[in-house]
């Protein structure tokens, strides 16, 4: 039975022996309703605009997580097709057992790529950045594809449309699809998890020679070295279109919904710490040029390896036939290290982990200069693909987390440039010391001390002040969790 009676406005009554108000709602005490913002922490963003940049619908939270992983595993779907550059070696054996190229000679396609491709981030970060992840991806498929297709065109004594079409279309369209599909994925997520997702959507280039380098060896055994551009040109020219298609950056104002508490508080800590720097004003700062440094070295001895990889088995073992498996164990660990390091840096930050790959890549030059049976050489191929790969998640996720996420498509195209720089060197280095010593014994040295400097190197970096590099640029402090 109530008590004090039931009126508008009547205040309170009881029901069994639980005081409650009586105010009933009417237009002037009715709390507003709940508008949906962009930025809303609990449920709807609101409508989103479909562009390269951005989708459709209402997205909560669950949604909006969703699609996250859809635009991640689009991502790794991506460099798994682009991954072909680290199947070149069992292309360059063929090249000098059928065609009669040199090592040197046959270095020239991949070195040329490796530059293109690094050259290309940069343009290719900006332009995702501007324009959306979609056409950037969409574009970088097409000049991977008909590059390949390009490249068929070559022969022994023509290797100038291999260079234009392997070295520089395909590794044009190598940087163009690489630079959209990693920034649209960890914008979906928080600061937290940019180590994994940056390594997950990265693993899937080095683990595309797992199947490109047996699937390679099959077509150049079946068909020759032409067919076999122009088969896996047409593949992966219908394949990263297709994926492309699914890549999207999430809404202006999305703020990614912090996995843990602790996270949460670390993430927003991080926020009010530093800002998003512009490229001008990344490249003034000291951070830049050591991590270009430690980055082109590291570089320099993954890549020389992973170029080389078949023909270090043929010089090494030359009584077996071990090169296309090698190259597939080097891809394992590629895509392994990658995802491994990115997890670890979440945990123990991006600079202590790069210090510990860099010793080990060093220490793994030594023992590649004494491996000369199977038992050895497998693991040992593995641990340098581990070794390597980490470094392609450690980098981009260390840039993010230096310099922001807003710009963070062409500040890491400008590191990444030294990627490009390692490559080059690397391979042709390497290609030039086996054609007159017969051996890649001073190569491995060379590498193991460059590694050695790069560890030296981390004990100088620092995460870059809120003032380093201004003076330029914009320099605002955006929500760079939620750029």
């Amino acid at each position: 039975m109530l008590e004090g009676g039931l009126r508008r406005g009547a205040w309170p009554f009881t029901v069994g022996e639980r005081q409650v108000p009586a105010r009933l709602p009417n237009r002037r005490n009715r709390p507003p309703r709940p508008r949906a913002t962009p930025a809303s922490a609990h449920g709807i963003l609101g409508r989103i605009v479909l562009t390269d940049n951005q989708v459709w619908g209402p997205l909560d939270m669950s949604s909006a997580s969703a699609r996250g992983w859809i635009v991640t595993m689009a991502g790794l779907g991506i460099n798994l097709a682009l991954g072909v550059l680290y199947a070149w070696s069992v292309i360059a054996k063929s090249l000098t057992a059928d065609w009669g190229w040199s090592a040197g000679k046959a270095s020239v396609p991949y070195a040329v790529a490796c530059g293109v491709f690094a050259v290309s981030m940069v343009f290719a970060g900006r332009a995702q950045d501007r324009f959306g992840p979609r056409i950037v991806a969409t574009l970088g498929g097409a000049f991977t594809g008909l590059g390949m297709i390009v490249a068929s065109f070559g022969s022994s004594g023509s290797a100038a449309p291999i260079v234009l079409g392997f070295g520089i279309m395909t590794g044009t369209g190598i940087g163009l699809g690489y630079a959209a599909a990693t920034p649209a994925a960890v914008k979906w997520f928080p600061a937290a998890r940019k180590g994994l997702i940056t390594g997950l959507v990265v693993s899937g280039f080095g683990l595309a020679s797992v199947y490109i380098a047996p699937l390679t060896q099959w077509l150049l055994g079946e068909y020759g070295i032409a067919e076999t551009f122009r088969v896996l040109g047409a593949g992966f020219l219908v394949t990263t279109v297709a994926l492309a298609q699914l890549l999207a950056n999430p809404p202006a104002g999305y703020v990614p919904a912090a996995v843990k508490v602790r996270e949460q508080h670390e993430a927003t800590r991080a926020l009010h710490a530093s800002r998003d720097y512009d490229w001008r004003e990344m490249v003034r700062t000291k951070q830049f040029a050591l991590l270009w440094l430690m980055y082109a070295f590291a570089a320099f001895a993954g890549l020389m390896i992973i170029g080389h990889m078949a023909k270090i088995a043929a010089i090494q073992m030359p009584d077996l036939t071990l090169g296309f498996l090698l190259v597939a164990v080097l891809a394992i660990g590629n895509a392994s290290g990658r995802v491994v390091a990115g997890v670890v840096s979440d945990r123990i930050g991006g600079i202590r982990t790069m210090l510990v790959v860099f010793v080990m890549q060093a220490a793994l030059m030594g023992l590649l200069a004494i491996s000369s049976a199977p038992a050895m050489l497998v693991p040992v191929a593995a641990f340098v693909g581990f070794a390597y790969g980490a470094n392609l998640a450690l980098f981009p996720s260390t840039t993010q987390g230096f310099f922001g996420t807003k710009n963070y498509g062409v500040n890491y195209g400008l590191v990444f440039t030294a990627w490009g720089a390692g490559g080059v060197f690397g391979s042709m280095t390497a290609g030039s010391i086996v054609d007159s010593t017969g051996s890649y014994a001073i190569a491995y040295a060379v590498a193991a001390g460059l590694c050695l400097a790069a560890a030296g190197l981390t004990f100088a970096v620092k995460p870059p002040t809120p003032a380093e590099g201004a003076g330029t640029g914009s320099g605002a402090a955006e929500e760079r969790l939620a750029a």
